[in-house]
């Protein structure tokens, strides 16, 4: 992947009031407006409306909440440590518990294409949930699938539904039909995966490690398609010889032009054009780690969460913070190739 001349935004962004209190978990733009969720270790869930930098509602749990996402405008789920997964309604301060892992709930995704919540949790397992059934006496639990090792991250693009786990291992299954996976793959990096994000376009994935690098991979398993994956090298410093590098914390789609953002624990948001294998834009240095990326709707804004991950333990760190920015179409658009001269 070419870095060469990436222009750098000069800025940070607007940055919203009452941020959470403590490590910022997961953030997400809402699918109909600029409303954005937030999910902390301070065992809040928090919706903003970025746009007039308002909070305009807040859930307290009893423990940290490892990830959040949208169900409607107004309402979402929450993942939370406490092993609980739970539907929130902010325009009605109400709560349901949809049901429970037997460890922390790391992941919770929703799918319009099925209707149902999706889990991933340390317990090992990947569970599915129907929200209709949590104020009525049907059970919310749709199926409980066993993961070879603890979830990580989750990412889902119509039916398709990737699960990364520890030990470096890749699921892809197929919500119409969960029984088993459709692919059973191992990471193309070999370190511990930290992130793993679906292209908006259906056709694979990227999957970010704690050492620096991205891997782009597809679905089709055809030696003509297997042959388009590769994986580069990000969020590293040189200095003096001495090479540092620094986990890939947060992947995030443009969802117009299918590039994507990457945000690391050097403090740097980098934007890939992923076709064309260059970096487009280099974002200036946040005072800490990148925690969680979020594009809106029309893809106009970049929700940016700057936010220490404890990947040095415990130590002095700048405040959590959430930054809006406004995205520059310079900043997303792919390139187009130069063409060689006739001859």
């Amino acid at each position: 992947m070419s870095s060469a001349a990436a222009p750098a935004a000069v800025g940070s962004g607007k940055e919203l009031a009452n941020p959470p209190a403590d490590g910022i978990s997961n953030l997400r733009f809402s699918n109909h407006s600029n409303n954005l969720l937030v999910s902390s270790w301070d065992k809040t869930v928090r919706l903003y409306d970025a746009d007039a930098n308002v909070l305009k509602g807040e859930f307290v749990h009893a423990g940290a909440i490892l990830d959040c996402c949208f169900h409607d405008d107004s309402s979402g789920f929450s993942a939370g440590a406490d092993h609980t997964v739970r539907r929130l309604v902010f325009s009605s301060s109400k709560e349901d518990v949809l049901g429970r892992h037997d460890g922390p709930v790391r992941c919770v995704e929703y799918s319009y294409a099925a209707g149902q919540v999706i889990t991933g949790s340390w317990d090992k397992t990947v569970k599915c949930w129907d929200p209709r059934g949590v104020s009525g006496p049907e059970r919310t639990l749709v199926g409980t699938y066993a993961q070879p090792e603890r979830v990580y991250s989750l990412s889902l693009v119509g039916n398709r539904l990737v699960v990364a786990t520890a030990g470096r291992h890749v699921n892809i299954y197929d919500l119409r039909n969960m029984s088993q996976p459709e692919q059973k793959r191992d990471s193309s990096l070999k370190y511990q995966t930290r992130c793993v994000r679906c292209f908006p376009n259906g056709t694979g994935y990227a999957l970010s490690s704690v050492e620096g690098r991205v891997s782009m991979e597809f679905f089709d398993l055809s030696e003509s398609a297997q042959s388009k994956k590769y994986a580069f090298k990000c969020h590293r410093k040189s200095e003096a010889g001495r090479d540092t590098v620094y986990p890939v914390n947060a992947i995030a789609f443009h969802p117009i032009y299918g590039t994507f953002a990457t945000g690391g624990c050097d403090g740097f948001v980098n934007v890939w054009d992923g076709i064309n294998k260059k970096r487009l834009y280099q974002y200036s240095k946040y005072a800490s780690s990148i925690a969680a990326l979020s594009f809106s709707k029309d893809g106009h804004l970049l929700a940016v969460a700057s936010s220490y991950t404890y990947e040095e333990g415990e130590k002095t760190h700048e405040p959590d913070a959430i930054f809006i920015r406004t995205v520059n179409e310079v900043e997303v658009k792919p390139k187009p190739k130069a063409l060689a001269a006739p001859q």
